[in-house]
């Protein structure tokens, strides 16, 4: 019998749901989301190398519920979330009739979460749709909160809409089919609950917790459970990010502005790695800045290296190496306001905040400074 799964509330007025999560999930799924799928056409959208694991058994599950849906498969790969994919979504939705009632099933990682989420969100002005995470950064972040989107040429995540999702199943037990590459990205991602304002939670993860995370452990559970309602919390107080929503994006400022220059080539950089490099770089700007003790810096890079992650940008293969270009990169950021630059930094472990107006000849210093003393 499958265990009772850890319930996580995300509260939300007139959209609040619960995150579900544990080992097995997937086959629960008629159970655990009755009153979301009962008397509901649905879509699920999925991309190839999930189908071929996990849709079957996603559609028997729902079949012994009384569900028929109705199935879309694309391409994997952070291309996917762009245009001519949110186009193909909306245009299939609409083809099977689908109506605002009904549900968009998103069966995959931030990519296909973030894309089915947008269009979900605007397919008749916004139906009902339902995350359920297949890799452990959206798991952990990107299924949580009601960030949809896709991405530009000129940045990542520049068109999209906030629209919550119904239910989020996080079936950690999905995640042993993952790559060790991409399920050390998605670590990235917890280990930045911890560096917000959780130190504990580090000390915990950088004190072994990582080893049972990786092999599945109950502190994987845990970890997703911690990481969830950190997130939860956050998005109750500032659903739109107004407020301190922003300090979710602790080394995403660094980290999209290398996916947009490796132009999202999965094969030389993922987002987790990108995030790994720009939390490294963000604790490393901050002791630049005189904010962060030194060696507070140096156990962030320490334990992101102990698990094969990146820290720098000298780390991605053929990847930027000019200062003006990042810094460039960095201005589509979406915390920029009236042109001045935003950052999430850090007076240590578990101390982060949002500083606005940050000087760019400032940043573009420190990245000529940070480009050759990270050269190996």
């Amino acid at each position: 019998m499958t265990p009772a799964p850890i319930r996580v509330p995300v509260d939300l007025a007139g959209r609040s749901y619960e995150i579900f999560i544990g080992r097995g999930l997937l086959a629960e799924i008629g159970t655990l989301a009755t009153d979301q799928l009962k008397g509901r056409r649905a879509l699920i959208v999925t991309d190839g190398n999930v189908a071929t694991r996990h849709l079957a058994g996603l559609e028997a599950a729902l079949a012994k519920v009384g569900t028929a849906p109705m199935r879309m498969i694309l391409p994997a790969g952070e291309k996917t979330k762009s245009w001519p994919f949110l186009e193909a979504v909306v245009e299939r939705a609409i083809v099977e009739k689908l109506e605002r009632g009904d549900l968009l099933i998103a069966l995959g990682g931030g990519v296909i979460g973030d894309l089915v989420g947008f269009a979900a969100s605007i397919i008749r002005r916004g139906m009902s749709f339902i995350q359920i995470p297949t890799s452990l950064l959206a798991q952990v972040d990107s299924s949580v909160g009601g960030k949809t989107g896709i991405n530009s040429p000129l940045g990542k995540n520049l068109i999209g809409a906030f629209h919550q999702p119904v239910l989020v199943l996080a079936d950690s037990s999905i995640l042993d089919t993952l790559s060790p590459r991409e399920f050390r990205a998605g670590y990235a991602e917890v280990v930045k609950y911890g560096l917000i304002d959780q130190p504990g939670f580090f000390e915990w993860l950088e004190a072994g917790a990582w080893q049972g995370i990786f092999s599945g452990g109950p502190e994987r559970e845990e970890a997703i459970r911690i990481s969830c309602a950190a997130k939860a919390a956050i998005v109750a107080r500032d659903e739109t990010e107004t407020g301190d929503r922003a300090l979710l994006n602790l080394g995403h400022t660094f980290g999209h502005a290398l996916e947009a220059l490796t132009a999202y080539d999965s094969a030389k950089l993922v987002h987790g790695e990108a995030v790994a490099i720009g939390i490294s770089q963000a604790h490393r700007f901050s002791t630049w800045l005189g904010l962060c003790p030194e060696a507070d810096t140096r156990r962030v890079e320490a334990h992101f290296k102990a698990v094969g992650l990146p820290t720098s940008v000298n780390d991605i293969a053929n990847g930027p190496r000019d200062a003006e270009a990042i810094l460039t990169a960095i201005r589509q950021d979406k915390k920029v306001s009236r042109g001045t630059l935003t950052f999430i930094l850090t007076r240590g472990i578990g101390r982060s905040e949002i500083v606005k107006g940050v000087d760019s000849g400032a940043v573009q210093a420190f990245l000529e400074q940070d480009l050759l003393l990270q050269i190996r």
